[in-house]
């Protein structure tokens, strides 16, 4: 499966758009969409600037990865929002957190509805509960239950 328009909103509306290099909220470097690599194979530094198209195509390309990583680890049949949810959770998270997630040996059990209660646990950056993370995780619930 790919994502869809509507997963890459979900994406794109959470991690916001800078074109200019900043320190997240558990100070990692990150421009554009929500991303930490280098850049046309330059590392990412304190006042990076990028333009909009850059970033979109940073975005896309990204992606791949995590829709790789999500068709392989889940081993049963998925909805579209299903998928885009836990593309955007793996974006966000890595995919490491997904491979060890209560969320992803429930879903391959068949509990799909277990899985979905599993989002909101994923609320906290540097041990603390976040907003924006708790609004995010509610946010990929609900298009996992769509």
């Amino acid at each position: 499966m790919n994502i869809s328009p509507k997963g890459i909103d979900l994406i794109k509306s959470f991690e916001g758009l800078q074109l200019k290099a900043y320190r997240d909220s558990v100070g990692v470097l990150t421009i554009g969409y929500g991303w930490t690599q280098p850049v046309d194979g330059k590392p990412l530094r304190d006042g990076m600037v990028i333009d909009k198209p850059t970033a979109e195509r940073l975005l896309k390309t990204g992606v791949v990865k995590y829709e790789d990583a999500v068709n392989k680890l889940v081993k049963v049949k998925i909805t579209q929002g299903q998928f885009d949810a836990l593309v955007s959770f793996a974006y966000n998270l890595g995919t490491r957190s997904l491979s060890t997630s209560t969320l992803l040996q429930k879903l391959n059990a068949g509990d799909s509805a277990g899985a979905a209660d599993e989002f909101p646990k994923w609320n906290k950056a540097g041990g603390k509960i976040l907003p924006g993370l708790v609004r995010r995780r509610e946010a990929e619930r609900t298009l996992f239950l769509s």
